[in-house]
C-alpha cells in the first residue's frame, strides 16, 4: 500500500515537472538559429525542443539499422544464426529483466508480482530451469501449495532440476506430516546429489524416526564419506544407531544378535551410558561378568549414573548388603567427589545398616545441594537412627517438593525422558537427549518409587510394590499437613468429630 502512493506521488511530481518545463520554454523570447551550406533555419524554443527529441529518435533508429545491417551481412556471409542472434537480444535482455524483478519481488515476499514477472521472463526466455524454480517459490510464498507442487513436477523432467523438484515435493509432504512419502523422497534427493548436507541431515532425522537403524547407518556413513560430519561425531552417532537397532533386535527375540549389537555399540561409545548397560547385561548373561565389570567401570569414569550402578549390582545380585559395599568400592574410587558417587555410597550403607556411615557419605548435600533422593536417603537414614516421626516427615515433605535431578534432558527443545531414547519424542531430533538436572520449572511430578534403587537389593525387584512406596508417601505428605495446621483448626476440626459422635 505503502509503495503504491509512493509510485502516485512520483507520477504526479513527474507530470508537474513536464509542464512547468513546457510552460518555461513556451514563455522563452527568441530562438534558434542553425545555419549550415549556406542555408539558415531559425527556430522557436518549443521547436527546438521537438526537433531535439526527433534527432535522438533519429540517432536511436539509425543504430538498429546499423545492427540489423550488420546481422544481414553476416547472415549473408555464411552465419546462419546471425539474424536470430540480433532479433534473440532484445528478448534475452527482456526476459532477464522481468526475472531480475521476479527475484526482487519474491526477495520481498510479492508471491504474486513474483509469479507475474516469472510467466513474462519464460516468455521471452524460454529458460524453464530458471522460471519454474521462480514460478514454483512464488506460488509457495503466496499459498498456492497445489500450483508449487504442478510446478515442481515439471522440474522433475529436466535432469538438472530434478534434484530440485524432488527435494521441493519432499518439504511439502513433510510440511503435511506424511512421513513415509517424504522419506522416499529423502532417500531419492540423496541419491541424485550424496553431498547435500540439508538432505542427509533430513534422511537421517526420518530414518530415526521410522526406526530404520540400518538405513540410519548406512546415511550416517555417506556422511562421514563426503566430509559433512566429523569422525569422533560420526562415532557416537553410530553408537547410538548400534544401540537403537540392538534393542530392536531384542524386542524381536534375537538374543544372540541383540548381544553383539550391544557390545559393538559399546565399542564404538564406551561413554554411552545405555549401551554399556546393555553390553554389560549381554556379558552377565554369557557368564563373562569380568567384561561386564570392565564396561561398567569405564563407562562409570566418564560419567557415574544410576542405571550403571544397578547393572553393577546385577553382576552379583545374590551378594550380602556388605560384600556389596566392598566389591562397589571398584566405582566408587573412579570418581569418589561426584554426586551420584556419593548418593550411591550411602544408599549401599543404608541397605547395611550402617546409618552413621551412609550419613558420612552423604555428606552435606542435603543441605546444600537437595533434590528429591538425596532428602530421600536423608529421612532413611533419620530413620535408621531412631529419629522422631515428625523429623523423617519433615524430610520426606521436602522430598515431595524438591527437584528430582538429573534426568534425560532434550538438548534442543529441553523435554524430560523417563528414560533414554536416540529420538526425542518431542521435537524428533536425534542423539540429543543429555543426563543433566532440568531447569526448576520444568520439573515434573515425583516417582518416589525410584527414590533408593539398591536398598531392596536386586534392580528387578525395585518396581514390584510402586503402589504401596508411593501410597506411603502420601499418607506421610497428609500427615505433615496436618501436623502444620493451626491449633485453632485442629481444636475445631476435633469438636466437630465429637458432635458427629
Amino acid at each position: 500500500m505503502l509503495w503504491s502512493v509512493l509510485k502516485i506521488f512520483v507520477f504526479f511530481v513527474l507530470v508537474a515537472g513536464i509542464a512547468m518545463g513546457a510552460w518555461y520554454v513556451l514563455d522563452m523570447e527568441g530562438g534558434v538559429t542553425i545555419q549550415a551550406a549556406g542555408i539558415e533555419v531559425t527556430l522557436t524554443p518549443i521547436m527546438a525542443v521537438l526537433a531535439l527529441v526527433v534527432l535522438v529518435i533519429a540517432v536511436w533508429v539509425f543504430l538498429k539499422l546499423l545492427g540489423l545491417l550488420i546481422a544481414t551481412w553476416k547472415f549473408i556471409n555464411g552465419d546462419e544464426t546471425a539474424l536470430s542472434r540480433y532479433f534473440d537480444r532484445n528478448r534475452e535482455r527482456k526476459g532477464f529483466e522481468a526475472l531480475s524483478e521476479g527475484m526482487m519481488a519474491l526477495a520481498s515476499g510479492e508471491g504474486r508480482v513474483a509469479m507475474a514477472k516469472a510467466a513474462r521472463a519464460e516468455k521471452y526466455l524460454n529458460k524453464p530451469a530458471l522460471t519454474n524454480l521462480l514460478t514454483a517459490q512464488a506460488a509457495e510464498i503466496s499459498g498456492d501449495r497445489k500450483k508449487a507442487e504442478e510446478v515442481y513436477k515439471r522440474l522433475l523432467e529436466n535432469d538438472q532440476t530434478r534434484f530440485v523438484g524432488v527435494r521441493g515435493i519432499m518439504k511439502q509432504k513433510l510440511a503435511d506430516g506424511d512421513t513415509d512419502t517424504a522419506r522416499k523422497l529423502a532417500e531419492k534427493a540423496l541419491e541424485l546429489k550424496p553431498r547435500h548436507e540439508e538432505t542427509q541431515d533430513t534422511l537421517l532425522q526420518l530414518q530415526a524416526r521410522a526406526e530404520d537403524w540400518a538405513g540410519a547407518r548406512s546415511t550416517l556413513r555417506t556422511k562421514l564419506r563426503t566430509g559433512t560430519l566429523p569422525r569422533d561425531v560420526h562415532k557416537r552417532r553410530d553408537a547410538v544407531l548400534a544401540l537403537s537397532e540392538a534393542k530392536g533386535i531384542l524386542d524381536e527375540g534375537k538374543d544372540i544378535e541383540a548381544r553383539e549389537a550391544a557390545i559393538e555399540a559399546n565399542r564404538l561409545s564406551p561413554d554411552l551410558v545405555p549401551a554399556a548397560v546393555l553390553a554389560a547385561r549381554s556379558y552377565v548373561e554369557q557368564g563373562k561378568k569380568k567384561y561386564a565389570v570392565r564396561v561398567l567401570k569405564k563407562a562409570w569414569a566418564a560419567q557415574p549414573h544410576p542405571d550403571l550402578a544397578g547393572a553393577f549390582a546385577v553382576v552379583e545380585p545374590d551378594e550380602t548388603p556388605e560384600a556389596r559395599i566392598k566389591r562397589f568400592q571398584q566405582l566408587i574410587k573412579l570418581n569418589p567427589d561426584d554426586r551420584e558417587t556419593k548418593l550411591l555410597q550411602a544408599e549401599l550403607y543404608i541397605a547395611a545398616e550402617d546409618f552413621p556411615a551412609a550419613r558420612r557419605a552423604l555428606g552435606d548435600l542435603a543441605e546444600k545441594d537437595p533434590d528429591a533422593r538425596a532428602l530421600t536417603i536423608m529421612a532413611a537414614i533419620e530413620r535408621g537412627e531412631g529419629a522422631s516421626d515428625a523429623v523423617v516427615k519433615g524430610w520426606l515433605a521436602r522430598a515431595l517438593s524438591a527437584p528430582r535431578g538429573p534426568q534425560w534432558v532434550c538438548d534442543n527443545c529441553h523435554n524430560i525422558h523417563s528414560e533414554w531414547t536416540p529420538v526425542c519424542g518431542n521435537c524428533h531430533s536425534f542423539d540429543t537427549l543429555t543426563w543433566r538436572s532440568p531447569p526448576a520449572s520444568q520439573v515434573v511430578a515425583p516417582t518416589g518409587v525410584e527414590m533408593l534403587p539398591l536398598i531392596v537389593g536386586s534392580i528387578e525387584d525395585k518396581t514390584e510394590e510402586p503402589a504401596e512406596e508411593e501410597q506411603a508417601e502420601i499418607v506421610d505428605a497428609e500427615l505433615v499437613d496436618d501436623s502444620e495446621k493451626p491449633a485453632e483448626e485442629q481444636d475445631d476440626e476435633a469438636g466437630k468429630e465429637k458432635t458427629q459422635a
